[in-house]
């Protein structure tokens, strides 16, 4: 009880976070309230529906369950309460697209495993519950999604799906082990914004050689 309770608190976390960054970035592109709602609900749960229906597990939680909806909204009010607040941050909507990133890959890391699935199911629906939403996201607002750029972005959720997966056969403290692969997610990914680390860029060579 105390597991499902820890992982779903960690789960609302990047919801809020991944909710913010949404309604952040509707706002930039002028959309109305709705649309601010609307791509902010997307954004916090397009991943996890995306896992859900890979897992089998329907109706997918972010729909059947009312604590997300109310997360995604509450996010949105709170963004644009909070907005010259917000302001202050150099890149708001990569800050919290970041938050998010490592809760929601720990967090579909631990679903998978607890359906059963091997390691290898368990990281990569770890990585896709973390990145879906943002691809989600930018799609409909017509931006070049962060994982297609050469950015460190689904590398930094493999990893934190990765460390959780350790953690859990490692038989880590269940207390702390999600909250560690969290962090470090988010530490690689803003470590890679501030030091602009990226995976080799393979370029066509010139055809005379």
């Amino acid at each position: 009880m105390m597991e499902h309770s820890l992982f779903a608190l960690v789960d609302l976390f990047g919801t809020f976070a991944f909710a913010v960054s949404g309604a952040l970035a509707a706002e930039q592109k002028r959309l109305d309230l709705f649309g601010v709602v609307a791509i902010s609900y997307m954004t916090a749960c397009g991943g996890g529906i995306v896992r859900d229906l890979c897992l089998g597990s329907l109706p997918p939680v972010g729909i059947s369950d009312w604590r997300y909806l109310a997360t995604s909204a509450l996010a949105a009010a709170m963004a644009i309460w909070a907005r010259p607040i917000v302001d202050h941050l150099q890149h708001p909507v990569v800050f919290f697209d970041s938050l998010g990133l490592g809760f929601f890959a720990v967090v579909g890391a631990h679903k998978a495993l607890l359906f059963g699935h091997n390691i290898e199911v368990a990281i990569v629906l770890g990585m896709v519950t973390a990145v879906g939403g943002g691809v989600a996201r930018d799609v409909v607002l017509n931006r070049v999604p962060i994982i297609l750029q050469k950015e460190i972005y689904a590398l930094a959720a493999l990893v934190g799906a990765a460390l959780q997966v350790l953690g859990q056969f490692m038989e880590w403290r269940v207390a702390v082990t999600p909250w560690f692969a969290a962090s470090i997610c988010f530490a690689i990914r803003l470590l890679a914004l501030r030091y602009s680390w990226s995976l080799p860029v393979f370029h066509k060579t010139d055809a005379a050689h």
